[in-house]
């Protein structure tokens, strides 16, 4: 019998391959062996200094899921206010405390991808971002997402590190 997380999962799986998501080029668990590893890639939304990139993220899912929110980083070096530079942590309500069973893992990198185009420099883990932003120099800092942009996600290799 299939416990009710990966029933879920599964499910949120074929949905996905029914109707694939342009903006998400990949989501789908890491190997066949656990369900409770997934790979994303988002790209990079179109007029953003984020545009031509793909990024990879690694989904955590608790045993709890959808209960509790999945663990869900950035394994491709991403410039963002919100994002850890070093660790991809993210900070976004809807990954801690804003989380409900309502939420799939589509909808959670869609609201990720949402957030590169819409910063919050006031809950930084990024502080150099930040600062750009609040300084009000859009400029500096949509050249220095651009030229991480270009030296991390276009054209770099799609291989993942599930151990990351």
């Amino acid at each position: 019998m299939v416990d009710p997380v990966s029933r879920r999962l599964i499910k949120e799986l074929k949905d996905y391959q029914k109707e694939p998501n342009p903006d998400l080029a990949e989501l789908s668990p890491v190997s066949d062996d656990n369900i409770l590893i997934w790979k994303a890639v988002l790209r990079g939304e179109v007029d953003t200094p984020y545009e031509g990139g793909n990024w990879i993220l690694r989904i955590e899912i608790p045993k709890t899921y959808p209960i509790h929110p999945p663990k869900i980083k950035f394994l491709t070096k991403i410039c963002h206010p919100n994002i850890s530079f070093k660790t991809g942590e993210i900070c976004l309500d809807i990954l801690k405390t804003a989380w409900s069973p309502a939420w799939t893992l589509q909808s959670a990198c869609m609201a990720i991808r949402l957030l590169l185009s819409n910063p919050e420099p006031t809950s930084p883990l990024n502080c150099d971002a930040a600062n750009l932003l609040r300084c009000g120099d859009f400029m500096g800092y949509e050249s220095l997402v651009r030229m991480y942009t270009q030296l991390f996600a276009i054209n770099q290799s799609s291989e993942y590190e599930g151990t990351s």
